[in-house]
């Protein structure tokens, strides 16, 4: 059983010598009484036996300082009652006995540090705050050469020559590790000052003879030698090993060695390789004490060797020599498994940055698709380099939310971090909102303006839709990558700026450059790093999340509880050519407008709920494009001509479910985008886009 009691002590002199004595004196009654052991503990540290006068001495408690009793045994609860009364009396009152009983405990612990110092093998020598010697043991009497009874309650320094306890009592300063030599002794001594309460009160010095480790200095080149040998071998042993000493004998070699020459260990051991390869590569590192890398040698087997051999050298002499031998295939097999294990690495080193959780800094951008974690992983890693970024998506991926993510998860992230749109602002205002302008560069600059690149210095600056800058402006753009330096409109000052850029586009970039419509030196500049923000229809397992996401989000202005399972199948069949930022709208118009709790079907617009109905009619349109199929083959086989609406309807029907978008099924035409759709709206096939897609 267990139990434990806090108490304060109101002992005017708190838990001092004697009071611990008759303590320990009542402890000893109480545990045999009530059959427990008992502890103290006090503050924080660690508990203490209450039969141990001193330990429980050198805690210091003082009055009305608070100790915990803790008992362990059978009868605890009155064990822990009784000694915490006990603590709390009048230490004063107590009869001549109990006083004779507590002396005897405190000459028995004082007969014990007694006992301790004469055991010592170290020599001991205290001096109390007047420098005169209180404590001399008998290991001081062995090493010094003098008797306790002639230097007790005599002043340190005239006592003990060469002594510096009375320096160390002045100064406060401990002496650690000081050498000394007495007579023929060579003395290792430690000297600290003794302080009680803050107060100096002597120092002591702990010394021991070490001449005896002196003796020893001649066995260390033996010594040395060998631990010389073993930690070559130790270091090798996986790779054949032959040791020679400096007479070219040849005193060891491994299992792995005797392997790769194909030889028995009597064949070599002992013999001198100066008859076996006189011209060898061991043989010339014993004459020249130099060492020889990358050896190749032909042995008799016809196994090829590659070798290092370097000398052994102890207190600057030859010893010999150890070399360190491959075989070549071996090591070709050993570069070919590097090679995995380093793909290996490679591979699991990106399935790791895959998998690890996303800086905060990406907490915005909401997904758990593998499409999303690839590149918020990409996104990661460009964090760590000052490289510029190209980040391609179509609108409403969020494109803007993973250049924040990298800006505030990089080194520039305490630096501005600045955005500007290159769709929204006329070509003729662009480079004036990006460079700045000076006073009276054109009409209407009254004063000096700074540029979006000029306020981004230190930081990131995010270009959006940067496939619509003039390309005029991209060759200024192409010069701050590059040079690192700008000019404001009007101005001719050169102004150094330290930016990171960071771009976006929806559009397809390398069809620019091949139209001339982008500078191809800009795109390479930019898509150093490329990161590519996948649809929302090409990660629809994160369209649940995004929805709790959006519903939270606008707790405030309705308590939407959640969405039926039917109306997000629905969501989950749309097509959301707007992606995030559609779904983000429809949620917000929703809840602006429904009355339920949970979002139904029936809240849903008519597009979308259409949407999924044509991707249920699938097979209908599938039979419909098997009958236009056969009508082709009809047109070929029969003499019957059709009017010139059918054939057209036929042709921009199967160039819309071959290319599935106006626009390329317009190039195949030969036409534009604008007549295949309103020939499509003619004919009634426009549904025929939203299948596809």
């Amino acid at each position: 059983m267990f139990a434990k009691e806090s108490v304060t002590i109101k002992y005017e002199k708190g838990l001092h010598a004697r009071v611990i004595a008759m303590v320990v004196h009542k402890v000893s009654e109480i545990q045999k009484r009530y059959n427990v052991e008992l502890f103290i503990r006090y503050k924080d540290r660690n508990k203490i036996p209450a039969t141990s006068v001193m330990p429980l001495v050198l805690l210091k408690v003082k009055k009305n300082e608070e100790v915990i009793v803790e008992a362990y045994g059978e009868e605890v609860e009155s064990a822990v009652r009784e000694l915490c009364d006990f603590l709390q009396g009048d230490f004063d009152i107590f009869d001549k006995n109990a006083i004779s009983q507590v002396d005897k405990i405190i000459d028995s612990n004082t007969i014990t540090c007694e006992q301790v110092f004469d055991s010592m093998a170290n020599g001991i020598v205290v001096s109390d705050e007047y420098d005169v010697i209180t404590v001399f043991n008998p290991a001081a009497e062995n090493i010094l050469g003098i008797r306790a009874s002639e230097v007790i309650g005599k002043r340190v320094y005239d006592a003990i020559p060469n002594s510096r306890l009375h320096i160390v009592n002045k100064t406060r300063k401990a002496e650690l590790m000081c050498k000394q030599l007495i007579g023929s002794s060579l003395i290792l001594t430690n000297r600290t000052p003794i302080s009680i309460d803050g107060q100096p009160k002597g120092a002591v010095a702990s010394f021991e003879d070490v001449s005896n480790f002196e003796k020893i200095t001649g066995e260390l080149k033996e010594v040395k030698e060998l631990k010389e040998r073993l930690q070559l071998i130790l270091e090798t042993v996986q790779d054949g090993i032959c040791v020679i000493n400096k007479d070219g004998i040849i005193t060891y070699v491994n299992p792995a060695y005797l392997k790769i020459l194909n030889e028995g260990k009597e064949e070599l051991i002992n013999k001198n390789v100066k008859n076996i390869s006189p011209m060898g590569a061991r043989k010339k590192v014993l004459d020249t004490g130099k060492s020889i890398t990358g050896a190749i040698s032909h042995k008799k087997n016809g196994v090829v060797i590659v070798s290092n051999i370097n000398p052994i050298i102890v207190d600057g002499e030859m010893n010999g020599a150890v070399s360190v031998v491959k075989n070549v295939t071996e090591v070709q097999k050993l570069y070919e498994k590097l090679n995995k294990v380093a793909a290996k690495a490679e591979y699991l080193e990106e399935e790791l940055l895959r998998t690890k959780k996303p800086h905060d800094a990406f907490k915005k951008f909401k997904g758990k698709s593998g499409s999303v974690l690839d590149s918020l992983a990409i996104a990661a890693k460009a964090a760590r380099s000052n490289s510029t970024v190209l980040i391609r998506g179509e609108s409403g991926t969020g494109k803007e939310l993973i250049a924040e993510g990298i800006h505030f998860s990089s080194e520039r992230a305490s630096g501005s971090f600045i955005r500007i749109n290159c769709a929204a602002i006329p070509a003729d205002l662009l480079e004036s909102e990006l460079f700045g302008h000076e006073k009276g560069a054109f009409t209407g600059a009254i004063k000096r303006k700074l540029g979006k690149f000029e306020l981004a210095h230190n930081g990131s600056i995010f270009l959006d839709e940067i496939g619509e800058m003039d390309k005029s402006v991209q060759a200024k753009i192409l010069r701050v990558i590059q040079d690192r330096e700008l000019q404001r409109v009007g101005g001719e000052e050169t102004i150094k700026v330290n930016v990171r850029i960071i771009a976006a586009t929806h559009r397809d970039l390398e069809q620019m450059v091949r139209e001339k419509e982008f500078r191809e030196d800009l795109y390479y500049r930019l898509n150093v790093i490329p990161i590519i923000i996948p649809p929302l229809r090409e990660r629809k397992e994160d369209i649940p999340l995004l929805v709790e996401h959006f519903i939270k989000k606008m707790k405030d202005e309705k308590d939407i509880k959640g969405i039926s399972k039917e109306a997000m199948d629905v969501l989950m069949n749309y097509n959301w050519p707007g992606n995030v930022r559609e779904l983000e709208n429809l949620l917000e118009r929703i809840t602006a407008l429904t009355d339920n709790e949970y979002i139904g079907v029936e809240d849903l617009p008519s597009y979308i709920k259409e949407e999924v109905t044509y991707k249920e009619d699938k097979k209908a349109a599938h039979k419909e494009s098997l009958n236009s199929n056969s009508m082709l083959v009809k047109i070929e086989n029969e003499e019957e001509i059709l009017p010139l609406a059918e054939y057209e309807k036929l042709i921009i029907e199967k160039a819309l479910k071959k290319y599935g978008s106006y626009n390329a099924a317009g190039k195949a035409l030969g036409i534009t985008h604008k007549t295949v759709a309103a020939k499509a709206k003619l004919y009634g096939i426009e549904k025929v886009v939203l299948w596809v897609k």
